[in-house]
């Protein structure tokens, strides 16, 4: 179990729900950038399926689909996967963070909260995908600190398969 409460000493993180489905759209739809370098879209529908896809061989127990709120304000969603690969890995399935705070650093001091608690979680790595040819996606995960292992399939898309060592 992760202590998603953990992951900010600024924020709020609590898990998502259907009812903040139109809020995470909002974030989501202020970052075009993104969504120019996958088939994906920040739409109700996508979010929802997003809200409960989870990888081959883990539930929704495994699923931490949460948002980083300041007030009421949503300011950062993160999907973190339990154990996936394997039990020394946790998975990060998307992070959007609210255009208004990009390039300010909050993104990177909300990932290091993220760091910080799945290593005390026990966990050695943190895995994630890369959008091919996504420069912003590719320098934000370079900085903090993510190799990339190697291409991956997605669908009818390819990605870059990257990962953190925590220890």
């Amino acid at each position: 179990m992760i202590d998603i409460q953990s992951f900010s000493d600024t924020y709020t993180v609590r898990r998502l729900t259907e009812e903040d489905i139109p809020a995470v759209v909002s974030v989501c739809r202020g970052n075009p950038q993104f969504y120019a370098y996958t088939s994906f879209r920040p739409d109700a529908e996508q979010i929802l399926d997003d809200l409960y896809t989870c990888p081959p061989g883990k539930d929704l127990a495994d699923k931490y689909y949460c948002g980083v709120f300041h007030g009421d304000e949503l300011c950062a969603v993160i999907d973190v996967i339990d154990g996936y690969p394997d039990a020394q890995t946790a998975f990060i399935g998307f992070f959007m963070l609210k255009k208004e705070l990009q390039g300010s650093g909050e993104g990177t001091r909300i990932m290091e909260g993220v760091y910080r608690t799945l290593q005390s979680s026990g966990f050695a790595h943190v895995r994630l995908c890369i959008d091919m040819g996504n420069p912003q996606s590719n320098a934000f995960w370079a900085k903090n600190g993510f190799r990339i292992l190697r291409a991956a399939p997605r669908g009818e898309e390819s990605v870059w398969l990257a990962e953190k060592d925590l220890n």
